[in-house]
């Protein structure tokens, strides 16, 4: 079965409607699909906050991560195991992104944790991403932005039973 006769378990509006029922605001914005920070650049124009790029990986003991950084920062993959308590990170197939978050491949996002049920992957946020205003990420689907809080961030990981670790994840150079 392809990925475009897959069927996602959670839609964007049903996104927004437990954002909804958790009180959170948000603002989304349509655009044409994206799939990478550099394309996004372009849409993102007209968008308050920092937008947000989504890596997700898998290391050596097979625990799978999802580490959540400034769209234009370079996220330091030899660095961050050791803040994280972790084995040499890799990126994970697109089947295992699928299977446990929901979402295709260049449409991960944090929000995509409402479908890891199992609690199978490990969040890791960025620290100067969750010093900002506003942050902005995916709504499952690559063609829109949607914009909230870091604290709401947080309410909606904790709705979804999981606790990210921010940490510095990227280096200083672009």
């Amino acid at each position: 079965m392809n990925d475009n006769q897959k069927e996602m378990p959670t839609k964007p509006q049903d996104l927004f409607d437990f954002f909804n029922q958790l009180g959170i605001e948000y603002k989304n914005t349509p655009h044409p699909a994206v799939f990478t920070a550099e394309q996004g650049e372009k849409y993102w124009k007209n968008i308050a906050g920092m937008h947000c790029k989504n890596l997700f990986c898998k290391d050596a003991k097979s625990k799978l991560w999802l580490i959540v950084a400034p769209a234009l920062k370079r996220v330091d993959l030899k660095a961050l195991p050791a803040l994280i308590g972790s084995k040499r990170l890799s990126f994970a197939n697109q089947d295992l992104l699928f299977e446990t978050l929901g979402v295709f491949g260049g449409s991960v996002t944090p929000f995509a944790v409402i479908n890891d049920k199992e609690n199978l992957v490990n969040v890791v946020l960025d620290q100067e991403m969750m010093e900002q205003e506003k942050i902005n990420f995916h709504p499952l689907t690559n063609t829109a932005t949607t914009t909230i809080t870091p604290a709401d961030l947080l309410l909606f990981m904790k709705a979804c039973n999981h606790s990210p670790v921010v940490v510095p994840v990227c280096t200083n150079d672009a």
